[in-house]
């Protein structure tokens, strides 16, 4: 069993993951509790259960407890499938998350509902990258959307999104539509926040037009681990000339290979285009 080794930058991931856990419980117990929002992930699915055992069953299970037993169901099946580290991490997010929106007071700030379907999506969106950025996960949904996202190395937040559709049309039919409706406002804000801070699959096309062909294919392998493919080309108006390089990366790696680029042809032309999948041989940085 290979065992995990922390260093120095792990501690600064921690402040960060402790952080994303307090402001995603603070969101919970100021926004959804007040408005009775159902958000997206195991945190919507663990307040619907809640509702149908207690209204339905006469059956008293904190929010807290469903939350934390369906993580833990997750964290078991996708344990080999994903980082070690981003494992404990995520783990110990979800864990305070259960245990600062028990000790956390529930406050109510406003009684307009769309704004705290607004805000609340806002805030939870916000919460959830910070532990995506740094190498940490809400649990849940987010192990999911994680997964696949490696498998096919394709951003898949927008089909959490669709996930979460099935739990607010039950909390429609069994509790009424009107707060169901709210939570789509809450869970697409709150999606869409990901969708735009986490970059990690995310990938651009760099199309270089270049005298140095060879030392900037050197400079970006020292940077990332992508292929680059190049092309002779001519120039349509002074008719010399030049090279056409063209590589695939990750958003997240983007602003080192441009840096690096710069640094060995400060005259280099590039074009940056968004890239819906890649096929083929692409590397992706595992999660540690």
């Amino acid at each position: 069993m290979q065992i995990v080794k922390f260093e120095k930058k792990d501690f600064k991931i921690l402040f960060f993951v402790i952080l994303s856990a307090f402001i995603y419980a603070c969101g919970f117990n100021i926004f959804v509790k007040s408005g009775n929002l159902f958000p997206g992930g195991f945190a919507g699915i663990s307040r619907l259960l809640s509702a149908i055992l207690s209204d339905f069953c006469h059956i008293n299970v904190s929010f807290s407890v469903i939350y934390m037993t369906l993580n833990v169901i997750t964290s078991i099946v996708v344990f080999k499938k994903i980082g070690k580290k981003f494992m404990i991490f995520s783990i110990m997010h979800y864990f305070l998350v259960s245990l600062f929106t028990t000790i956390l007071p529930s406050v109510m700030i406003t009684e307009d509902i769309l704004l705290i379907s607004v805000f609340g999506g806002l805030i939870n969106g916000f919460a959830i990258s910070i532990a995506l950025r740094n190498n940490a996960s809400s649990g849940g949904s987010d192990f999911i959307a994680i997964y696949f996202s490696i498998r096919f190395n394709v951003s898949t937040w927008n089909y959490v999104l669709c996930m979460n559709a099935v739990v607010l049309v039950l909390a429609g039919l069994l509790f009424g539509w009107e707060k169901a409706l709210y939570s789509i406002i809450f869970q697409f804000v709150s999606t869409q926040v990901v969708n735009t801070m986490h970059n990690r699959y995310k990938s651009s096309q760099l199309d270089i037009i270049t005298n140095m062909p060879d030392e900037i294919c050197n400079a970006v392998f020292h940077t990332c681990r992508h292929g680059i493919t190049k092309i002779r080309c001519t120039g349509g108006f002074t008719n010399k000339e030049h090279w056409l390089l063209i590589m695939a990366v990750n958003q997240y790696q983007l602003k080192n290979v441009v840096d690096s680029i710069k640094r060995v042809d400060p005259h280099a032309f590039i074009t940056l285009h968004n890239v819906d999948r890649v096929i083929g041989n692409y590397y992706q940085k595992p999660l540690e």
